[in-house]
């Protein structure tokens, strides 16, 4: 026979380091902690907490303020792809980043010299060379390697891309699986729509594909896919649908090219459409099948989704085409396709292409067209400001899910 203890009449007994600095830190005033230390920005209280400062700001200007606590740290600027205009890129030569300054107590800071549009952004710290996401940030998107910190301004410019109460959500899932085309491990995330969850309705597909820098999670945490698609189809303007966003990259091997992987091509094939269509509530029809792509993503819908037209009838290339590898490439690529492209002139729903003007691949979207036109295929051009970044790509996406599954 045995007992249990009675803690009726006092409380249980802690023990260890951990709950004596606990009991410490309780009985000794916040000033105590630090008396005698010089002044810092650094929490008083060894346990994880939000800081006393925001380490972005939007200012009623429009303005941003980015802050970091790094009181050993020697040079600090804000980097960022996404605002060249703003946040200088260093590309190809110049100047990288916003310098910050360093207060008494350790805080760096810095806000940008103008207004930031309403819009969603990456940016990190680059910390003495090293570059690093934001220490007390919340929203993170993975690149093809490593990870950025995520900023919004919010405005109506921004609100197409924004998450809304009030409407109904879908949901994202993340899907890890076997490649048997590649023999590893592979991952996609895949955005189901409102009513998905609790219903047995079919849905048609849109495979949706990330660029060069960055990964499958791409397209929902920086690209706001799923917010674009919720607000599409909460105001009647887009078809519910189920997009499946793939890893774009596949292992290095020698002698292997991004914008023409055939790695890509069979995982996708063999493994990542069965396995969607055996998982998921699809119309496994190419009446009922998209792909698209921005970047590296339209040079893999070029390849595989423009030459399948017995696999997909709507096709969008955001800020791509055929030219970067050699003023041959057309002429290749048409005498390897002729049949699929010579089909895609009668079997197409849509062919959608978008770029911007200031793109750096800007040139090579005559030569595509050019394509196009001679085997009549219809398409849908979309010309915009700007250049090859996620502001134009989100809204390439906005101006494309509303046309398709028509």
């Amino acid at each position: 026979m045995f007992s249990l203890p009675d803690h009726s009449r006092s409380p249980p007994r802690r023990t260890g380091a951990l709950a004596l600095a606990l009991a410490a830190l309780a009985a000794t005033p916040a000033a105590a902690q630090v008396s005698g230390a010089a002044a810092t920005c650094r929490p008083a209280d060894f346990l994880p907490a939000p800081a006393a400062y925001k380490s972005v700001e939007q200012l009623p200007d429009g303005r941003v303020t980015f802050r970091l606590c790094a009181p050993e740290a020697r040079d600090v600027k804000v980097v960022s792809t996404d605002l060249p205009d703003i946040i200088p890129m260093g590309f190809p030569s110049g100047p990288k980043g916003l310098p910050m300054m360093i207060d008494a107590n350790g805080l760096w800071s810095v806000t940008t010299p103008k207004p930031v549009p309403a819009d969603t952004y990456r940016f990190d710290f680059e910390v003495d060379g090293v570059t690093m996401p934001d220490p007390q940030g919340t929203r993170f998107s993975e690149t093809r390697v490593g990870t950025n910190s995520i900023f919004e301004v919010t405005g109506p410019a921004g609100a197409f891309q924004a998450w809304h109460k009030g409407i109904l959500h879908g949901a994202v899932t993340t899907i890890r699986y076997w490649s048997s085309a590649l023999g590893i491990e592979r991952r996609m995330h895949v955005y189901t729509p409102p009513g998905y969850m609790n219903g047995t309705k079919r849905y048609p597909v849109l495979y949706l594909v990330h660029g060069a820098g960055d990964s499958d999670d791409s397209w929902t945490s920086v690209g706001h896919a799923d917010d674009i698609l919720d607000n599409l189809i909460a105001a009647g303007k887009a078809k519910p649908m189920i997009v499946v966003m793939p890893f774009g990259h596949t292992p290095d091997r020698s002698g292997g090219n991004m914008l023409d992987d055939a790695s890509f091509g069979a995982d996708l094939f063999e493994d990542v459409i069965p396995y969607i269509d055996a998982n998921f509530r699809t119309v496994a029809t190419a009446d009922a099948r998209a792909m698209a792509g921005l970047s590296m993503g339209g040079a893999h819908t070029i390849r595989f989704g423009l030459t399948h037209p017995d696999t997909f009838h709507w096709i969008g290339i955001f800020s791509m085409g055929l030219g970067m590898q050699g003023p041959d490439e057309v002429a290749r690529y048409e005498a390897a396709n002729h049949v699929a492209l010579t089909r895609d002139a009668h079997d197409l729903k849509l062919l959608y292409y978008a770029i911007g003007k200031d793109d750096f691949l800007y040139h090579v979207s005559a030569p595509t067209r050019a394509m196009f036109y001679k085997y009549a295929i219809r398409y849908v051009y979309h010309e915009s400001d700007g250049g090859h970044s996620w502001i134009n790509w989100r809204r390439y996406l906005a101006d494309f899910a509303p046309r398709l599954f028509r």
